[in-house]
C-alpha cells in the first residue's frame, strides 16, 4: 500500500474546522452536552495571535498559531473559541494556553489602540495615554486543549500546578486554569454529532484494545472514510489513514471491523517478513538475495519487497 504524506496534525485541524463537529466538541466538553454554541453561529478566526512585545525599548517578535479559532456573535459582541491539538502529553500546556489566551487579548487591544489613535477621539488624557477609550471593552477568549495520547494525562492543568508557592502567599498568585478534554475518559461527555461520537467512540475503543465493543457496535455499519482517515490520526496509525483514503478511491466507506481485521493480519505479516529478512541475514545471504526470498515467500512485487529489506536490514 502507498504511504500517504498527508500529516497527523493537518487531518485534525480540517476536521475540527467543520462548524457542526466544532461546536458539539465545545458542547459537550464544557457545557455537559448542552448546545450553547450554535453551529449556525461559528465564523472563520485567524489562528495566529503572534504579536511585538515591547519592553524598554526593546522589542521582539513572539511567535503563536493557533490549530482552529472560531468566533460566535452576541448581539453587537462576540465571542472567540481556541481549539489546540496535543498528541504528547506537555508539562507546561497551562502556560502555552496562557500565553496563547493573553496573545489573543493583546492582539485585540492593539486592533483597538490603532482605531483610536486613527479616530483621535479621546476624552481625556488618561485615555490619550493608553491608547484605550474608559468604555473600550476586549472580547472573552475561551481555549480548549484535546490531549489525544494513549497514556493518562499526568500533567498541570492550571499554572498554580506549575509553581512552588509557599502556602502563605498562594492567596496573592494568579491562577490560569486549562479547559482539558482527554479523549481516553471522554465517554461520560454527551456529544449529539454523529461524526465525532463515532470518532472519539472507536479511537477509545483501539486505545482500549476493545476490538469486541468495535466488532459488536460497527460490525454492520459503514462510515465515512474521512472519519477513518481522523480516527488513524488521533490513534497515530498511518496504516490506517493510508487504507482509509485507499478506500475513499474505492466509494467514501470504511467498515471499521474488516478494516482493522485487515491492519492485523498485515502487522502479522510484516512481522513475519521482518523474521525473514533477519534470517537471510543471519545466514549471510546479501541484499539482492533476500529481497528475491521475500518477494518468492509473500507475493510481493519487487519494491516492495526492497523496501521491507531495507527497514529490516
Amino acid at each position: 500500500m502507498k504511504q500517504n504524506k498527508i500529516k497527523p496534525d493537518t487531518i485534525l485541524k480540517n476536521f475540527w474546522r467543520d462548524n457542526h463537529h466544532f461546536a458539539d466538541l465545545f458542547n459537550a466538553a464544557l457545557f455537559g452536552g448542552e448546545q450553547v454554541l450554535n453551529p449556525d453561529d461559528l465564523s472563520e478566526a485567524d489562528t495566529d495571535v503572534s504579536s511585538l512585545l515591547k519592553f524598554n525599548g526593546h522589542a521582539e517578535t513572539v511567535q503563536k498559531v493557533l490549530d482552529v479559532v472560531k468566533k460566535t456573535a452576541y448581539g453587537i459582541d462576540f465571542v472567540i473559541w481556541g481549539l489546540e491539538n496535543q498528541a504528547k502529553i506537555h508539562y507546561a500546556m497551562p502556560l502555552r494556553h496562557m500565553i496563547g489566551d493573553g496573545f489573543s487579548y493583546l492582539k485585540e487591544y492593539q486592533e483597538i489602540a490603532a482605531k483610536n489613535r486613527k479616530d483621535k477621539n479621546f476624552a481625556s488624557s488618561d485615555e490619550f495615554l493608553s491608547n484605550m477609550k474608559k468604555t473600550d471593552r476586549l472580547h472573552p477568549m475561551i481555549s480548549l486543549c484535546v490531549y489525544y495520547g494513549e497514556n493518562p494525562w499526568d500533567g498541570p492543568l492550571c499554572l498554580m500546578d506549575m509553581l512552588e508557592v509557599p502556602e502563605k502567599i498562594k492567596p496573592l498568585v494568579a491562577d490560569y486554569k486549562m479547559n482539558l478534554l482527554e479523549l481516553r475518559t471522554s465517554g461520560s461527555l454527551q456529544f449529539h454529532n454523529q461524526d465525532v461520537n463515532t470518532v472519539f467512540d472507536i479511537s477509545r475503543s483501539i486505545y482500549e484494545r476493545d476490538y469486541n465493543k468495535i466488532n459488536a457496535v460497527y460490525k454492520n455499519r459503514l462510515i465515512a472514510s474521512e472519519l477513518g482517515v481522523v480516527i488513524g490520526a488521533i490513534t497515530q496509525s498511518q496504516e490506517l489513514i493510508d487504507h482509509a483514503l485507499e478506500l475513499e478511491q474505492k466509494g467514501g466507506l470504511v467498515n471499521m471491523c474488516s478494516a482493522l481485521e485487515e491492519l492485523k493480519m498485515e502487522g502479522k505479516q510484516e512481522g513475519m517478513i521482518a523474521g525473514t529478512v533477519k534470517t537471510c541475514r543471519k545466514f549471510k545471504l546479501d541484499q539482492k538475495a533476500t529481497v528475491k526470498n521475500v518477494m518468492e515467500e509473500f507475493s510481493l512485487s519487487e519494491e516492495e519487497a526492497v523496501n521491507y529489506v531495507k527497514k529490516y536490514w
